[in-house]
């Protein structure tokens, strides 16, 4: 008898419905939840067998695979990742990049050079909104820090899902299921793409679970997986992660773009 296949998934609401029933197979799989660049690291160092990764992970991973049909991705607004900022947006100089996801990191590169026109000066900051911006200009932040987020007055909220798609007309992919090529076989992957459709259809339950200390974020947590994210790794989605890679690439904010394999494809 197989050890179960370790999953590592990202510890925000953005993945819940990902791993919808998941704990009802201790027979093929374990979990466990961590921000993304922790997931990231244990993926490298063999401490998990696939990881709901960040998409920036794979350039550095180029011979994994991916699980087909299933992440986290926007096309327009997304709502939890965000730069927030005290200052139009041209005249910021600085801000703070909350550590926990790369991916989110080069996108904000991409865009202000881009988009926004701007070169500022980046700080590394714990995801604390009120500490960041008395550092910077401007602060990054991620997941639910984002999501939930109540700025002061006079403070601005730019969603980077959809500076991102009013720029190149694509969708953006935060984060899919990755690992070595023998790391799912095909049980596995239609264990996970069929977690992922009933946790679509159960996404109200999932958001309301999962904010049930906090109730009064429950509707903000159901219109966020129901309007602003898209679970279903489309052909759309996969040319605007190799926009992203190939963007990255040409400003040098990544060593070089990657082609996208998936489990279901044959080895060459």
């Amino acid at each position: 008898m197989r050890r179960p296949v370790r999953l590592g998934a990202v510890s925000y609401l953005n993945v819940r419905p990902l791993v919808y029933g998941l704990d009802a197979r201790p027979d093929l799989v374990t979990l466990r939840f961590d921000v993304p660049s922790v997931c990231a690291s244990l993926l490298a160092e063999g401490a998990i067998d696939l990881g709901m990764v960040p998409s920036i992970t794979y350039l550095n991973r180029p011979s994994d695979r991916v699980v087909p049909g299933v992440g986290i991705g926007s096309e327009g607004p997304v709502a939890s990742v965000a730069l927030f900022s005290t200052k139009p947006v041209h005249e910021i100089r600085s801000i703070a990049v909350d550590t926990s996801s790369r991916t989110s990191a080069v996108l904000l590169g991409i865009l202000c050079a881009r988009r926004f026109r701007i070169d500022p000066a980046w700080v590394p900051h714990e995801p604390d909104l009120t500490a960041m911006l008395a550092r910077a200009d401007g602060a990054l932040l991620i997941g639910d820090p984002a999501l939930f987020a109540d700025p002061a007055p006079g403070v601005q909220k730019i969603d980077l899902g959809e500076a991102w798609t009013d720029l190149t007309g694509l969708p953006f992919v935060w984060a899919f299921w990755a690992g070595r090529p023998d790391a799912a076989d095909q049980p596995i992957v239609d264990l996970l793409q069929e977690a992922a459709e009933t946790g679509m259809r159960h996404s109200d339950a999932v958001a309301d679970a999962y904010c049930a200390a906090r109730p009064e974020r429950q509707p903000l947590a159901r219109e966020y997986l129901r309007r602003n994210l898209m679970f279903r790794f489309t052909a759309r989605a996969l040319e605007g992660l190799e926009t992203y890679y190939r963007e990255a690439a040409s400003l040098g904010l990544v060593s070089g773009p990657a082609n996208v394999r998936f489990f279901s494809e044959p080895e060459v």
